[in-house]
């Protein structure tokens, strides 16, 4: 939560950045310490607040057989002890301090930020836990097997949700043996089976500089924010990064998979891999995205699922573009008796679409609609430092956020259609079906 003696100060800000962020935005500034380390530095001096985040390509991608689950705890178990701490020194020096710790694993990446007030008597201890938890953490056998089992009871939850059950599912008939197909939660078979050893060999082989990308955002010098980002992972060793993950393959053929479960809501999955971070065709896809499903209550999804025939309270549609090709998804859930329809509308509103393309109009509402709402979605540190950490980890342009405008503006109809036809199938994509069984 915002410290609260700075909400007033973020509202205010909120609105400056907006007026200025169709001017100019925050220039981002890079460097590269000596181990390796890639640093994205955006200077602010709004509020009296710096924004860290540190990645390291260490998510469940990167997990070795047998050990689902392994990424995030290790990057949970950094908090339960680190050099002279323990998991309560930690907490209570933080919230002493005024600052804010996460820590966790996605698919891809391990991301570790620190929010504190600018301050120097109050941000460099802060930035002095966080270096402990980075460079000598403990992993202590109490620790882990209380986070263990966290984890293991966390799971047997999530698995309770039709949801949960779908995304699972849908990850693994999409990708197959890709490691992008591995769940960050893990399995119980891999949480039971991760020993203590295994969480001290994945940090020494992943949280090294050659691996990691520090994005720093916030009320800091130049020079401040260099001797910050020296003290925090300087004394990383070099290691090096882990090897390029391998393509994922396209997708020969349709499949389905259906899914009882005791819900009186059926959850309904469609889709293929989708495009990476760098994709060329990443902004027409973006824009043709839009028209489909990604634009809310303006979509042609919403239109036709939602308000012509009430099949669903909430229809989207999303790519999730990776290092390699993430996802691309069309979801809804409606009533088990009426699946059927709602899943037959969705397919035929993807293919007309893809067969026909989008008019002149949609393409220009889909531009203004994304052009026009970019100021918000960096209008505080926090959205800063997320661009920042994404563009460093995915080795984006420095001038990304510059540029994305006039790239959405840059996209015709033609490019937009072109790009559906080429890179979506709607005869091969991946479905599933989870619910029906009240």
């Amino acid at each position: 939560m915002p410290i609260n003696t700075c909400v007033a100060r973020f509202a205010g800000l909120a609105l400056l950045l907006f007026s200025a962020a169709a001017q100019a935005v925050p220039p981002i500034q890079q460097w590269t310490l000596a181990n390796g380390a890639r640093v994205y530095f955006v200077e602010t001096h709004e509020l009296p607040i710096v924004q860290l985040r540190v990645l390291f390509d260490a998510g469940a991608a990167r997990e070795p057989a047998g050990k689902a689950g392994l990424a995030r705890l290790t990057a949970r178990m950094l908090r339960e002890g680190a050099g002279p701490y323990d998991a309560n020194q930690i907490a209570v020096a933080l919230e002493d301090l005024g600052a804010e710790l996460g820590n966790d694993a996605s698919g891809e990446l391990v991301e570790i930020s620190l929010r504190s007030l600018a301050e120097r008597k109050l941000r460099a201890p802060a930035v002095e836990v966080l270096r402990q938890m980075l460079l000598v953490p403990t992993f202590p056998e109490d620790g882990f097997q209380r986070e263990r089992t966290r984890s293991l009871v966390a799971l047997q939850k999530a698995l309770q949700s039709p949801g949960e059950v779908a995304a699972r599912a849908f990850y693994q008939g999409v990708y197959g043996a890709h490691p992008y197909a591995r769940h960050s939660n893990g399995t119980e078979a891999g949480l039971k089976a991760i020993a203590r050893g295994d969480l001290v060999e994945f940090y020494r082989r992943h949280y090294v500089g050659a691996n990691a990308v520090l994005a720093l955002v916030g009320d800091l010098s130049n020079d401040e924010a260099r001797a910050l980002a020296q003290r925090l992972l300087g004394d990383l060793p070099a290691g090096s990064a882990p090897p390029p993950l391998p393509p994922v393959p396209d997708r020969t053929r349709a499949e389905r998979k259906t899914v009882k479960h005791p819900s009186s809501q059926t959850h309904i999955l469609i889709g293929q891999p989708g495009m990476t971070r760098t994709d060329p065709d990443y902004f027409p896809l973006l824009v043709g995205n839009h028209i489909l499903g990604g634009g809310g209550l303006v979509s042609r999804l919403s239109d036709e699922v939602r308000e012509k025939r009430g099949l669903s309270y909430s229809v989207h549609s999303y790519f999730a573009p990776l290092r390699e090709r993430g996802p691309f998804l069309m979801g809804l859930q409606t009533e088990n008796r009426r699946r059927d329809e709602a899943e037959a509308v969705m397919r035929r509103t993807l293919s007309e679409l893809i067969a026909q393309g989008p008019t002149a109009s949609e393409v220009e509402a889909a531009k203004k609609n994304l052009a026009g709402g970019f100021p918000l979605r960096i209008d505080s540190n926090r959205k800063l430092a997320d661009y920042a950490a994404t563009i460093g980890f995915y080795n984006l342009s420095l001038g990304y956020l510059d540029e994305f405008i006039p790239r959405v503006e840059a996209v015709t109809a033609e490019q937009v259609r072109d790009a559906l036809r080429r890179r979506l199938r709607a005869d091969t994509m991946f479905t599933v079906v989870v619910g029906g069984d009240k």
